[in-house]
């Protein structure tokens, strides 16, 4: 069976399940916020523990990204993306996950050719053109600061 692309558009929105975008957005404000204010909260935690404002958002920023590795690690983040979907990707969280997944999941093909080669499939874009457009926006910055 041959089918042109126009022909494949309308067999695939035909059949693609429809998702509700309100509640779809309500569960995304609501996850990333929870993740976020948990972060808040250790952040308080550790500055009223005595720990200065740098050292208490190092050690918050370590927490959340093991908590998104061993909850990838077990198989519950992508359960909780599922009911969430882009509330999980706050940045730190998110970015966890997509380290840690494609590892994981390439593991038994050893820690070179597997591990190794395999751990940034998903976040290396995001690293290459992240740095690029920070650099792109550097550079016309200062650009413009010259006039």
């Amino acid at each position: 069976m041959n089918i042109g692309s126009k022909e494949y558009s309308k067999y695939a929105d035909a059949h693609a399940p429809r998702s509700d975008i309100w509640r779809d957005c309500a569960r995304a404000f609501l996850v990333g916020g929870l993740i976020c204010a948990v972060g808040q909260g250790l952040n308080n935690l550790w500055t009223a523990l005595g720990m200065n404002e740098e050292d208490g958002g190092l050690t918050t920023s370590a927490i959340l990204i093991l908590t998104a590795v061993v909850l990838t690690a077990i198989g519950i983040f992508d359960d909780i993306a599922k009911v969430a979907g882009a509330g999980t990707l706050v940045p730190i969280t998110g970015f966890a996950n997509s380290v840690a997944s494609p590892a994981i999941d390439s593991r038994d093909e050893g820690w070179v050719l597997g591990v190794g080669a395999k751990i940034f499939t998903v976040a290396g874009p995001v690293l290459l053109y992240g740095t690029l457009a920070g650099t792109l926006y550097g550079i016309i910055y200062w650009i413009t600061t010259l006039f």
